[in-house]
Parts: structure tokens; sequence; C-alpha cells
């Protein structure tokens, strides 16, 4: 069992930077690959960016490339979102989210645990 929480969110302006965080507990977070994913209202829950157990592979969506960073920190349980250049159209909340698969990091049903989400709204 696995349990995430997630921090950083916020309200923050048109260009600028916020960093998230994803803390994990439970055993063997090493052993997951972990990810983030995004969501507005009405809308289905979209990738954002995945990364390896080790943290040598990344991958991410078209939207975000270039502007986000994901990595982690196994001696910290913990994987990061750095958000550049941030935009409107990245208002959503932002989840992180734990996989035991070895592909497909980029399809929820991949993952087996997530955590509750944060805010990050992007005003203009």
């Amino acid at each position: 069992q696995v349990q995430l929480v997630e921090s950083g969110g916020g309200l923050v302006q048109a260009g600028d930077s916020l960093r998230l965080s994803c803390v994990a507990s439970g055993r063997n977070f090493g052993t997951y690959a972990m990810g983030w994913f995004r969501q507005v209202p009405g809308k289905e829950r979209d990738f954002v960016a995945s990364v390896s157990w080790e943290g040598s592979m990344t991958s991410y969506a078209d939207s975000v490339k270039g502007r986000f960073a994901i990595s982690r920190d196994n001696a910290e349980n913990t994987v990061y979102l750095q958000m550049y250049d941030l935009k409107t159209e990245d208002t959503a909340v932002y989840y992180c989210a734990a996989s035991d698969e070895v592909t497909g990091w980029q399809y929820a049903k991949r993952y087996n645990y997530w955590g509750q989400g944060t805010q990050v709204t992007v005003s203009s």
C-alpha cells in the first residue's frame, strides 16, 4: 500500500513558475514508476508527465514539453513537478500517482495509487 500526498499548488500569474511535490509513504517507493496527471471539471484526467523507477526515463505530454520537468528523490520518497512559464490552460487539479506496471505510464489506468490532488490556478 502506498499513500501519496501532493503539495505546492496555488494561485499564480501567467509566466510564473511553480513546483509541486508528492510525498509517498509505505514501502518500496523506488519500485514504482510515478506520474503526474491533471484534471479540470467535466473533463477526463490527462497525463502530464511520468518518471521511471530510478529516474532515468521521463515522458511528457506535448502540451507541457519544454516547460515542465519531472524528477524524483527515492531517498526522500518524493516526486516533483517543476512547472515553468505557466499558462492559463495549465489551470487544473494536479494528481500524482504510482504505478507498478512496466509500460504505459501515460495511461491513468496503469496506476495503482493516487493522491488527493492539489489545485493549480494560473491567472492571466
